[in-house]
């Protein structure tokens, strides 16, 4: 009898994210009031914002908007500790696809255009803050978006409208920039629910939390993108980096013809909101048409908070290989002026490029002015600000037909030497630019000034008599917080039990209820040793001491490190990965020797300590049995989720179980195809799509012989390396049990945003490689609840038969 292999029972638990299916309801249920105030919001404020603007747009009305209704979805939501006691932080993880429709007509130019049809996929920071001892308890909500959000506009009649005089310039795509932007950080959205809310100057533009100096070292064994001959020649890549935090961008020089190159180049990036806010760096091999992705890594900042100073190679994902080196230091934010000399020397001996290293930043908050001259009579002017710090300008927005403009916004600035630096302003008219006033300001006030602010209106120079700009100016040092790393010996006994070792007892039941096919014990966890160097090693006398290397070995898995020179203090800086099935009861063996095999020291560091310690994660220096007095040898081990396949040389990464195993669902009618079970859920800890291939039962005999099956998976719409994957073949069976797990580096917004297809297979002639398609399912992904996981069975189609 035909049986499927047994079901997960339990349910994805995921500490940290909730559904929020009672919010979807409330949002179900207000669209259509949502839709009343937008259109009031459109018609009342924006639109004659729109016809102030441009003289070309003066006739500019919307003449119909519908939200639609479908409303917005909340896919998790998730809480976060506010960085003090009247502050709590929510992300959100919403969802649009809407079927919105806004007309809008410029009647001069008799112009029709709009939008019909929306997408809006990302994660949305809400700040309740402040708290209050009465009701409505909480005092405003602050709203942005912690990374660009993805944004899909169907606009009708824009080619119209983009041929209107002074609107040729631009295009679609700058629209969507600019709207994108607009609600990302260090953008926000302030929402007061009390009236004459004293902190909300302050909420709406804080303090950045702190600065991260990011020191881009190098990578190692990067892919090969070059071929020659038709691809026979395999040649080298030219690889260079590019940074991205938010809405700031840096791009690394490139190296020629590397596999294993070294930038050691500087960058420096505000942080506004930890944790949430992430660094993620693309490595790209520079071509004369299209630049080849090499591998890309992410980083949260809150690491960065926590650990002070990060030096560690990551390993690259998303169908690269090699690792990356990082340095990265968090700078945080003093007002103490006694630190200005201690910054400063110690920035001297840093040699960065391509900038030298920042030793404050000044925070520029413009509110308003107040009398601007009119450069003609009775013409109101349309009044913008630069704001400017040595080569660095920023602009405000324009405020159209006033003198008493207020912008109610606020500019960063990094500095190196803010004894001898000033800030100069230009207010001008925009869009004729003829100046309104100017001030030049020398920093060197603010160091005398209490708190290193200044808070006051500024009588604007070459402007009317009573021309005044408001400004609150902040500087803030950065020193670095030095870590104590010494030789700190770890003592692994007393260690407390972390809650995170649940995680490897529900992936060990995961395991349980998975039954692989051939036999085999599945993998519970991740080994990663990150081997340092040693110290005080004690080298035979007498003769000449031989080079050094340490070897690792977890069961029958053995590795070693490279051979230095004779030293007692060799530096190996090298990575390595071991499967590990039971946690609970196995033990990494390291050895350090001498070329000829003579014993160093040894250490044996059982895994049980791993799963009783913080993040599952020991760092430091360990003393080494058998060797020297003060031998030891620094270095990192972490347990983290599985991968499949053999153990690899570097830090790698691989395949993650879940947290619990999924739901399952009830088999459906078979067709005539036969069907396939899947299981689908988004790891959140991970940032990651995970499927388990489990079986396929009554596939379709094609031939007289059996088939080989084997189930191809593609994350459309790509079809590139990085996001195929591929279970291995059965042979000669039409209900085959794979139980395989794969993975996708990819956001929960981009993962609804994606379909995933599922092609059974099967190879029929060795010789041919010729593979036939025994059927097929394509699921939309914006249909399945990844927060919450699911087992199914899917039935499948014809090849040709449509998505």
């Amino acid at each position: 009898m035909d049986t499927a292999p047994p079901p997960p029972t339990s349910l994805v638990s995921f500490p940290d994210v909730e559904r929020a299916e009672w919010l979807n309801k409330v949002l179900a249920q207000a669209w259509p009031f949502f839709g009343q105030y937008m259109e009031k919001l459109l018609v009342e404020n924006i639109a004659p914002s729109i016809r102030a603007s441009n003289t070309h747009l003066q006739t500019f009305t919307f003449t119909k908007v519908d939200m639609g209704e479908k409303p917005l979805r909340v896919l998790g939501v998730r809480a976060h500790p506010g960085a003090h006691k009247k502050q709590i932080l929510l992300d959100l993880n919403i969802s649009y696809v809407g079927d919105v429709q806004i007309d809008v007509e410029v009647k001069k130019f008799y112009c029709k255009a709009g939008v019909k049809g929306m997408q809006l996929h990302g994660m949305l920071r809400i700040i309740l803050e402040p708290l209050l001892g009465d009701v409505p308890i909480v005092g405003a909500l602050t709203m942005f978006f912690i990374r660009r959000p993805i944004l899909d506009i169907n606009w009708t009649g824009m080619t119209n409208l983009l041929d209107i005089p002074g609107l040729s310039s631009m295009s679609d795509t700058m629209i969507m920039d600019a709207i994108s932007s607009y609600l990302v950080l260090p953008n926000r959205l302030l929402v007061p629910l009390v009236p004459d809310l004293h902190e909300a100057a302050q909420l709406r533009c804080p303090l950045p939390r702190g600065v991260v100096r990011v020191h881009l070292r190098g990578a190692r064994d990067l892919r090969s993108k070059d071929r020659f001959m038709g691809g026979l020649v395999e040649g080298k890549s030219d690889p260079y980096a590019v940074l991205r935090v938010g809405t700031q961008v840096v791009t690394s020089r490139v190296i020629d013809d590397n596999l294993n190159p070294t930038w050691d180049e500087v960058y420096e990036f505000i942080v506004h909101e930890v944790p949430g806010q992430e660094m993620e760096v693309e490595l790209f091999d520079k071509d004369p048409d299209q630049d080849d992705l090499l591998g890309r890594m992410k980083l949260d900042f809150g690491e960065v908070l926590k650990a002070r100073v990060l030096d560690k190679w990551f390993p690259l994902q998303e169908g690269g290989q090699g690792r990356l080196h990082l340095r990265l230091e968090w700078l945080s934010l003093m007002s103490d002026a006694s630190k200005l000399d201690q910054v400063l020397e110690r920035n001297r001996t840093i040699v960065a490029k391509p900038d030298p290293p920042s030793a404050a930043i000044l925070v520029v908050y413009l509110d308003r002015a107040e009398d601007l001259p009119m450069k003609k009579p009775g013409k109101e002017p349309n009044p913008m600000v630069q704001v400017s710090v040595q080569d660095v300008t920023r602009e405000s927005k324009v405020v159209y037909n006033t003198s008493a403009p207020v912008w109610e916004d606020a500019f960063r600035f990094f500095l190196h030497d803010p004894v001898n630096q000033d800030v100069d302003i230009q207010v001008k008219d925009d869009p004729r630019q003829s100046s309104l006033g100017s001030l030049s300001l020398p920093l060197a006030r603010l160091l005398n000034s209490p708190e290193l602010t200044l808070d006051q209106p500024f009588q604007l120079q070459h402007s009317g008599p009573g021309s005044r700009l408001y400004m609150k100016l902040v500087l803030r040092w950065l020193p670095l917080e030095e870590v104590k790393s010494g030789r700190l010996h770890v003592r692994l006994e007393n260690l407390a039990p972390s809650p995170s070792a649940a995680l490897l007892e529900q992936v060990l039941h995961t395991n349980s209820l998975l039954q692989p096919a051939r036999g085999e014990e599945l993998s519970a966890a991740l080994l990663s040793v990150f081997v340092d160097r040693a110290a005080d090693l004690l080298l035979r006398k007498g003769s000449k001491p031989s080079a050094t290397f340490a070897s690792l070995a977890v069961r029958d898995v053995s590795v070693k490190t490279k051979t230095c020179t004779p030293s007692a203090e060799p530096v190996w800086d090298e990575g390595f990965s071991f499967l590990i099935k039971r946690p609970h009861v196995e033990s990494l063996e390291l050895q350090v020797k001498e070329e000829g095999g003579q014993p160093l020291g040894a250490l044996s560091l059982p895994l049980p300590q791993l799963l009783a310690s913080e993040g599952l994660a020991l760092d430091g220096w360990f003393p080494l049995a058998g060797g020297g007095p003060g031998s030891q040898i620094l270095l990192r081990a972490q347990l983290g989720p599985p991968a499949p396949g053999p153990p690899t040389r570097g830090p790698g990464s691989g395949g993650h179980c879940p947290s619990a195993a999924p739901r399952s669902h009830p088999e459906p009618a078979e067709g005539p195809l036969g069907r396939l079970q899947l299981t689908l859920w988004y790891y959140g800890e991970e940032r990651k799509l995970v499927a388990i291939v489990h079986a396929c039962r009554k596939l379709r005999a094609v031939s007289k012989e059996l088939p080989d099956p084997y189930v191809s998976l593609v994350l459309l719409p790509d079809r590139s390396r990085s996001t195929k994957r591929k279970t291995s073949v059965q042979k000669k069976t039409l209900n085959p049990d794979f139980n395989e797990r794969f993975e996708w580096d990819v956001s929960l917004e981009e993962a609804s945003r994606r379909k995933l297809e599922a092609n059974v297979k099967s190879t029929v002639s060795f010789m041919s490689r010729e593979k036939e398609v025994l059927g097929k399912i394509h699921l939309d992904l914006a249909q399945v609840d990844l927060s919450e996981g699911g087992t199914h069975w899917y039935e499948l189609r014809d090849e040709r038969s449509s998505p």
